[in-house]
């Protein structure tokens, strides 16, 4: 399997692992080797409650069982994309309200700086140094690391880019302005979180001068910062609020969402302002309905603290510079990509996953499911420190 893994499948690097996968339960990954690997990344934070949660399966079996695919998005009701969308209204605050269903988180940063276009009438974006949005032509044109961006320009234009955390920047967000786009913690730059207050002046910037604020959730939410999503720790709602990875548990999804009044402009002049045909597919719907059900309702949110604290307090180590980040979304500094990557690859050996942060390989991905336990934390950081210790 392995050797036409690479014979067949396009890679995206030199130094792909190819590790066969023969099933995955829990917080665990089990390979065709015969060996059970702790999982510390879930699939880079998208299964949410680890692998075949049970709940999640069974909303897969049921809704297959009835019918797939039948129409394209947004013209039939079907049960399980309304109960998820109104589930998102009642959990998050006004005045989000409405939800477009899409793929994929790259998508629905698409959408949603289509939606801001629209709705304001303006072209300006205004998006951060070293953020990750995605990697379609327009999330790739709003992040901000040219080394990703270079080979593939032209590519939108009227996108500038501020530094998170420098108030001192917003004098660049002006009445041309039609939206601010940030992830509510930078991702691929080493899980950075904002300054107190930060979001809040943001905010009313954008406010002061017209402009939407989008906010991506992709990976801080559902959950995994405590919150169900991450923004709610900083005192603001955004404009425009967008979703995926853990979203779905396990299955390809995205999602933007915003007020009625907002969202409404994507219906007229011109109609089918975004158009996806799979978006909002029933047995996806099925299984992030559950997902956020389960998230919502299980208590796994409040454990997300004492986790964390948990991972803090056994990952000191001399060769260990910071741990950034918030709740499960951890990325530790090494101190070289190199030496990361070597850490990484004797984890494995070891029966630990982890990874590496997209822009900083010096910082190692801790980002595991909600569901996993005290003791298995406690395992993976006695791999990590003994590895530590001997290279």
């Amino acid at each position: 399997m392995q050797k036409d893994f690479f014979l067949y499948q396009a890679q995206t690097t030199k130094f792909a692992a190819g590790f066969e996968v023969e099933k995955a339960e829990g917080s665990y990954i089990y390979g065709t080797d015969g060996k059970k690997y702790l999982d510390f990344v879930a699939g880079v934070s998208a299964n949410t409650l680890g692998h075949s949660h049970p709940k999640i399966v069974n909303a897969i079996k049921e809704q297959t069982d009835k019918y797939l695919h039948v129409m394209v998005y947004g013209e039939y009701a079907q049960e399980k994309p309304v109960a998820l969308c109104s589930l998102l209204a009642e959990a998050t605050p006004d005045p989000l309200e409405v939800t477009y269903l899409v793929n994929s988180g790259a998508e629905a940063i698409d959408g949603s700086l289509k939606l801001a276009k629209r709705y304001t009438g303006r072209e300006e974006i205004v998006s951060f140094k070293n953020s990750y949005h995605g990697n379609t032509h327009g999330a790739l044109s709003v992040s901000g690391n040219e080394t990703h961006k270079r080979e593939f320009r032209p590519l939108l234009p009227m996108v500038s880019f501020i530094e998170f955390n420098n108030e001192e920047d917003f004098g660049k967000i002006t009445e041309k302005t039609a939206c601010v786009i940030l992830e509510t913690i930078q991702g691929a730059a080493g899980f950075l979180v904002p300054d107190n207050d930060y979001l809040i002046k943001l905010k009313r910037r954008c406010e002061e001068v017209g402009a939407l604020l989008i906010l991506d959730e992709i990976q801080p939410g559902f959950g995994r910062t405590g919150k169900l999503f991450s923004f709610e720790h900083f005192g603001i709602v955004p404009d425009i609020l967008v979703m995926g990875k853990g979203m779905g548990g396990g299955v390809p999804v995205g999602a933007f969402m915003s007020s009625r009044e907002i969202m409404e402009t994507l219906s007229h002049s011109p109609k089918l302002g975004h158009i996806t045909t799979f978006g909002g597919n029933p047995l996806i719907a099925a299984a992030s309905y559950a997902t956020l059900k389960e998230v919502l309702e299980s208590g796994l949110m409040n454990e997300v603290e004492e986790k964390e604290k948990l991972f803090r307090e056994l990952l000191v180590h001399p060769k260990i510079k910071n741990i950034n980040g918030k709740g499960l979304m951890l990325a530790v500094n090494l101190g070289t990509p190199e030496y990361t990557l070597e850490v990484a690859k004797k984890c494995m050996e070891r029966g630990l996953i982890v990874f590496w942060q997209l822009y900083r390989n010096e910082y190692m991905r801790i980002s595991p499911p909600l569901t996993l336990s005290l003791e298995e934390i406690r395992e993976g950081c006695q791999i990590i420190l003994d590895i530590l210790n001997e290279n």
